[in-house]
């Protein structure tokens, strides 16, 4: 199966969270937060979206950061993912 966004929809899978802090602590499991870095996996089409043209400015196999508590989980095959509204990424990791 593949999940195929609508609208100005983007599917992302979020990256792993690093299990040891820069000072070398290692992070039990239950207090780490998930990351808010992940690579987008697939973008919905764009165009008229509550009244508005919305113009897509991620493409897939971008590194994204976005805003904490948005969107919505997705299990899909053993692999999960979100889906956020593009206005929910707040920016382009760039290397």
């Amino acid at each position: 199966m593949k999940l195929v966004p609508l609208g100005d929809r983007v599917v992302l899978k979020q990256l792993v969270a690093e299990e040891t802090t820069k000072s070398g602590i290692v992070l039990p499991g239950q207090n780490k937060e998930k990351p808010q870095q992940a690579e987008v996996i697939a973008v919905g089409p764009g165009g008229m979206v509550d009244g508005k043209e919305v113009a897509m400015q991620v493409k897939v196999g971008d590194k994204v950061i976005f805003s904490k508590y948005s969107g919505t989980e997705v299990k899909l095959d053993n692999d999960e993912y979100i889906v956020v509204r593009q206005n929910d990424i707040v920016a382009v990791v760039e290397d």
